[in-house]
């Protein structure tokens, strides 16, 4: 229905304008009933509903109505499947119209700069276009329903520490390549109807009132259409925040924001049209929902259940499968050991946390699979409340493997390990885990270790063990997912989406992260996850991209469409895929490109394209891809725009970003002249760099050579040394040199001379 928003606007009162610009109360928006605006409701996600029920806590932390809890975002990254993402996303859609939600929060589109932060199991990976990759497309599928989404938490939040003070240091390159990237592309590609500004300040200034980030950058340079909520309680100044690009503040300051908005437009800190504006950015979204609102909305729990399943079984990573150990025969003597194996790890703590319409057992579900030839055993092993040793659960352990063919090892990252409100200060798993696998490794060769955690662990006793399959975090549907990968009912096809370093040192933010008080200085720069290791040469435990499957697969006939585009040209890659294995299987194809001859600091590569593709045992099939401008460029920072500086660029076709298999290239040329304006400081050797200035310049050093060069140049062995000289010296030494010869005004003529250079 189409509605004359600004008519509506105009019979609003300034009080009832400024209302709307505040929740009613902890999930709701305000409403106006006599002009027929009603109230609407949010809730969290991303992966799953959390939908308080009527009358409970206020905080909406505890008691939420049932729905499918999906994997987390640590898990559906791993997928690399932007089709399967968007199918959960429409899931959690119909989920939203059933209960009435109009928004949902999420997706968290955050970058994973430490493997310390506690909320990392909720956003998707290291890497700014995976990252941006999976948030567009589940965007697209909630958004697909009539449900709007709110982005999060906008942004250079990558801590839980202090984090509604902290202040995120972050030079400008850094900020636009990793970290606004990572909302940039979800944001121009599936607009979500809201982003959610975070708590922590960036370089000085709250997010909620950074009208850099909020108004140039993600409104007027993106082109963002919805309006910006805040994180609840983020809040710092209502009418500054308001004035910066914050439309809605949650949840209710029980009238105290909104005065702050009417006092600050009568006393003209505020215009009444910035009011205006926002107002009409939050009505377009209201109206929306209600235009799109589905009466009597229903799902299928079970359907939803089964999707659960799907996702969970396409999000883990096995990482290790030595002598080709799994999948299990389901016959013989099984020891499934551990307490996560009872009582499951399967989502994150904090407010994301879903109450499940069902949970499987993962015993029940193991033995299932196994079928009645196989006989399934379980021993307790450890305590999930405590990291102690406990001997008896050990010795019990150790007896249980001994007497099996073949022992599952489930083990993990307990609750209060990690969650939202905090961060991780080391990367073990408890020391009572540690005990029970080295325990069981000395009575039993063959073993399996299953791991349930939101975020990488250190692993000083993976050599005990012939395998390793990464559950993340699966969601109710974990158990089956997890007996079907075991026993090759499905086949592995997740990739880790971010780096396992081999202890918490190598990590590039380790020397700086938690920051000093309130100060958080990014000062590892762009050089995050596996930008870092490539460029260090740090081997990792494992890197990112890695994942096994149960099948091979061969790759061959890369082909690049163009040998040389200009830099506003797009250009077609094409790479065959053949699953050479015994078994159906999903490949996961990795593009990369890395600047051969770069003029500024640049990752060894940088991932720029994916696809998933699924093969049966024989065949074969080309993957294509597209690359733009943005594939080859860095942010100027001076000029305030992407750039591509001509040159060679290789594209690398890779199973994981340190198993390179193919390698093209390419060249682009850049289309425009960045040309810095000549100073007495520019250097001799840059403009000679120049192929418009370097005539100027080479006339200018045949007339006059600086005072000792032409004696130096009769001496062969100290050529280089006065090529080195003059290459850095800036002009102004040419007066210096010249014996007499240069004046000051000769200089600003040159200076005219050369800026005057097209």
């Amino acid at each position: 229905m189409k509605r004359d928003l600004e008519q509506l606007i105009s019979q609003m009162s300034l009080e009832e304008k400024a209302g709307m610009c505040s929740g009613l109360d902890f999930w709701r928006l305000k409403g106006v009933e006599r002009l027929g605006i009603p109230s609407i409701m949010v809730t969290d996600g991303p992966h799953g509903l959390r939908k308080q029920r009527e009358g409970g806590d206020h905080l909406g932390i505890f008691d939420s109505v049932p729905a499918t809890c999906f994997p987390s975002a640590v898990g559906v990254a791993s997928s690399w499947d932007r089709e399967l993402i968007e199918k959960m996303g429409q899931a959690l859609g119909e989920e939203c119209q059933a209960e009435d939600v109009a928004v949902l929060l999420g997706p968290g589109a955050n970058i994973k700069r430490s493997p310390l932060c506690g909320r990392n199991f909720e956003y998707f990976s290291e890497d700014p276009f995976l990252s941006s990759e999976m948030a567009a497309h589940h965007i697209q599928g909630v958004q697909s329903q009539g449900i709007g989404t709110s982005l999060k938490h906008f942004a250079a939040n990558n801590q839980e520490h202090r984090r509604m003070t902290s202040d995120s240091v972050v030079d400008e390159r850094t900020l636009r390549e990793i970290y606004l990237a990572s909302f940039e592309g979800a944001v121009k590609k599936s607009q979500p109807w809201t982003v959610m500004s975070s708590y922590n300040k960036v370089n000085g200034e709250f997010v909620s009132e950074n009208e850099y980030l909020l108004t140039d950058i993600l409104k007027d340079e993106w082109g963002h259409e919805g309006f910006v909520v805040s994180d609840w309680g983020a809040v710092n100044e209502r009418a500054d925040g308001l004035a910066a690009g914050l439309e809605l503040e949650m949840p209710s300051s029980s009238g105290i924001g909104e005065q702050k908005i009417v006092d600050a437009v009568r006393n003209g800190k505020l215009s009444e049209e910035k009011l205006d504006g926002a107002v009409e950015r939050l009505l377009r979204i209201i109206f929306k929902s209600v235009d799109h609102n589905k009466q009597g909305a229903s799902y299928d729990v079970d359907e939803h259940h089964q999707l659960a399943r799907v996702v969970a079984r396409e999000s883990m990573v096995l990482l290790k499968n030595e002598d080709g150990i799994l999948p299990l025969a389901k016959e013989g003597r099984i020891a499934v050991i551990g307490a996560l194996a009872e009582s499951p790890r399967y989502q994150g703590g904090g407010s994301s946390r879903i109450n499940p319409t069902k949970l499987e057992d993962i015993r029940e579900e193991i033995q299932k699979s196994a079928g009645t030839a196989a006989n399934v055993v379980y021993a307790k092993g450890y305590e999930l409340d405590s990291d102690a040793t406990d001997a008896k659960l050990v010795e019990e352990a150790v007896r249980t493997a001994s007497e099996a063919d073949t022992a599952i090892l489930f083990v993990g990252l307990p609750d209060r390990y990690e969650s939202e409100g905090y961060d991780r200060t080391h990367l073990r798993i408890p020391n009572n885990q540690i005990a029970m696998i080295e325990a069981a490794a000395k009575a039993q060769p063959n073993l399996i270790v299953v791991l349930s955690n939101g975020s990488p662990v250190e692993m000083p006793w993976i050599g005990n063990v012939k395998a390793v399959l990464e559950g993340y975090l699966g969601g109710q549907a974990l158990g089956g997912a997890i007996a079907d990968l075991l026993f090759g009912d499905a086949n592995p096809c997740g990739k880790l989406a971010e780096t396992f370093p081999k202890r918490l040192e190598d990590n590039p933010s380790y020397l700086f992260y938690f920051g000093e008080e309130d100060r958080v200085e990014y000062r590892e720069g762009l050089f995050v996850g596996y930008r870092y290791y490539d460029k260090k040469k740090t081997e990792p435990l494992f890197p990112f991209g890695h994942g096994l499957s149960y099948t091979s697969f061969a790759y061959s006939d890369l082909s690049v469409a163009n040998k040389e585009i200009l830099e506003d040209q797009t250009v077609d890659v094409q790479v065959k895929v053949t699953n050479t294995g015994n078994m159906s299987g999903k490949e996961i194809v990795q593009l990369y490109i890395r600047e051969v001859n770069s003029k500024v600091i640049r990752p060894d590569k940088e991932l720029k394209g994916f696809a998933k593709v699924e093969l049966q045992p024989g065949e074969e099939q080309t993957v294509h891809f597209t690359l733009d401008k943005r594939s080859f460029a860095y942010y100027d920072v001076e000029l305030k725009d992407w750039r591509v500086d001509t040159g060679e660029f290789e594209i690398q076709i890779g199973k994981s970003s340190r198993e390179i298999v193919l390698t093209g290239s390419i060249k682009v040329e850049s289309t425009k002249v960045f040309r810095k304006k000549a100073t007495r400081n520019t250097t001799i050797g840059d403009l000679l760099a120049d192929p418009a200035r370097r005539p100027i310049i080479e006339g200018i050093m045949k007339q006059q050579q600086p005072t000792g060069e032409a004696e130096a140049a009769n001496h062969g062995d100290a050529s280089e040394m006065v090529e080195a000289i003059m290459k850095y010296m800036p002009l102004r030494a040419l007066i210096s040199f010249s014996g007499g010869a240069m004046s000051e005004a000769h200089l600003d003529q040159i200076l005219d001379a050369l800026n005057e250079v097209k």
